[in-house]
């Protein structure tokens, strides 16, 4: 550990550096291939797999079943509807969730009592719902209308806060570089995207954000008036920033990570809640890349898009002016 805190000092004194703005090139073509990786496997897999929520339909729940066999789940709906295609998944220890396409009242109490039959339990044991078509349509629609005000939002804030459009945009393509990530594993695992996910996507591009914000707040910090120095440039102080701040955004994410991954474990594992389990997965994922891109894009890019202003621009020749004159 103290090696780690020594690591640490050494990264915001100077006595060691890391270089990220530099090596910008390779950074911005690890980040291209995750995106086009994900979108790719996403739609090799034929898109999401979008929860009931969203696409509609029916749902029963089977609690107090001795045995979890989805197969048997599957051969009880379609004893009842032939041509259906179930998705059956465990629900804790001794519960069965079952999702179809639309029934009508009939063919559901048919599936309903089918699945009591099949797994030996009480009728009553066995709820059913549905979520018409229209209903799944508004909450996509709300959800797609959530996840562009705040961005835009967002944008906005970043831009009033540092006063440069140029930080909002660095943080806006780092924001959507997580989201694009983040929903294409979801597409290329087949997870379940439930309202429970969109609300880990939002929280994510928030944590994101918050970081990104730490880190251009020094940013700002070391590159004041930086365009007047004849020791160092804009490049090099935005550097500098990031590895000031690089150990705390290593431990911020770590101090995350660590309890959503114990809620994704027990929600997942042992509780079988669906909403725990959603929010959670999506939290994890996003935490993670989140780290990523605030330290080896937003900043790098934020880098690039000032150092073509003219103030900057000068710099390198002032420096190598002034080596040779010290050394004459």
């Amino acid at each position: 550990m103290s090696k780690f805190s020594d690591f640490g000092n050494d990264l915001y004194t100077g006595k060691r550096s890391i270089e990220f703005v530099g090596r910008r090139k390779i950074f911005y073509i690890i980040a291209l291939l995750m995106v086009v990786l994900a979108i790719v496997l996403a739609t090799l897999r034929g898109g999401f797999n979008f929860g009931i929520e969203f696409r509609g339909g029916s749902e029963f729940k089977v609690s107090g079943v001795a045995e979890l066999s989805l197969q048997i789940a599957e051969d009880a709906v379609k004893a009842v509807e032939p041509g259906s295609n179930p998705l059956v998944s465990t629900i804790g220890t001794n519960g069965i969730r079952v999702q179809t396409e639309q029934l009508t009242d009939l063919k559901s109490e048919e599936v309903r009592f089918s699945l009591a039959k099949a797994y030996g339990v009480e009728s009553g044991a066995v709820a059913s719902s549905f979520i018409g078509a229209n209903w799944g349509a508004d909450v996509t629609s709300k959800a797609l209308t959530g996840l562009a005000v705040f961005i835009v939002l967002a944008a906005l804030m970043m831009a009033l806060y540092f006063r440069t459009l140029k930080m909002s945009l660095a943080a806006m393509t780092a924001l959507i570089h997580d989201l694009v990530i983040t929903a294409g594993l979801y597409g290329a695992l087949g997870l379940e995207v439930t309202p429970a996910a969109v609300i880990g996507f939002l929280t994510i591009l928030g944590y994101s954000l918050y970081d990104t914000v730490v880190v251009f707040d020094k940013i700002r910090e070391n590159t004041h008036e930086v365009e007047f120095s004849d020791t160092t440039t804009f490049a090099q102080q935005v550097n500098y920033a990031v590895n000031q701040t690089l150990v705390r955004s290593i431990n911020t994410s770590v101090v995350g990570v660590l309890p959503v991954g114990s809620i994704l474990l027990i929600g997942a594992v042992f509780l079988g809640a669906g909403t725990l389990r959603d929010i959670a997965l999506a939290l994890f994922i996003g935490i993670i890349i989140g780290t990523y891109s605030t330290i080896f894009i937003a900043a790098p890019l934020y880098s690039q898009l000032r150092e073509g202003e003219a103030k900057y621009k000068k710099q390198p020749g002032t420096l190598a002016t002034t080596k040779v004159s010290a050394r004459a």
